[in-house]
C-alpha cells in the first residue's frame, strides 16, 4: 500500500470528509461506519440505487446526503 494516495474532498450530509481518491461507494459506507442495509443515499441530488453502489467512485467535490432507516412497527 502506497503512502502517496492522493485525498479528495467530499461534502456528507453537509460536512467536509476527505477519502482516498479511488475510493467507492461502499467502501465510503464502511469508512463512516454506516451498515449500508439500513441507509439510502442520495449522490449529487439523485437517489443512488443500490445496484449502482459498488460502480460509484467518488470525485472531488461529490455531495452526499445519507439517510438512515428507520423500520416502523
Amino acid at each position: 500500500m502506497s503512502n502517496n494516495t492522493t485525498q479528495i474532498t467530499l461534502q456528507v450530509n453537509g460536512e467536509s470528509r476527505t477519502c482516498p481518491q479511488q475510493t467507492h461507494l461502499p467502501q465510503l459506507l464502511e469508512q463512516l461506519g454506516l451498515n449500508p442495509r439500513l441507509i439510502a443515499v442520495e449522490y449529487n441530488g439523485e437517489i443512488l440505487h443500490r445496484q449502482f453502489w459498488s460502480q460509484t467512485q467518488m470525485q472531488e467535490g461529490d455531495n452526499l446526503e445519507i439517510v438512515t432507516i428507520v423500520g416502523g412497527g
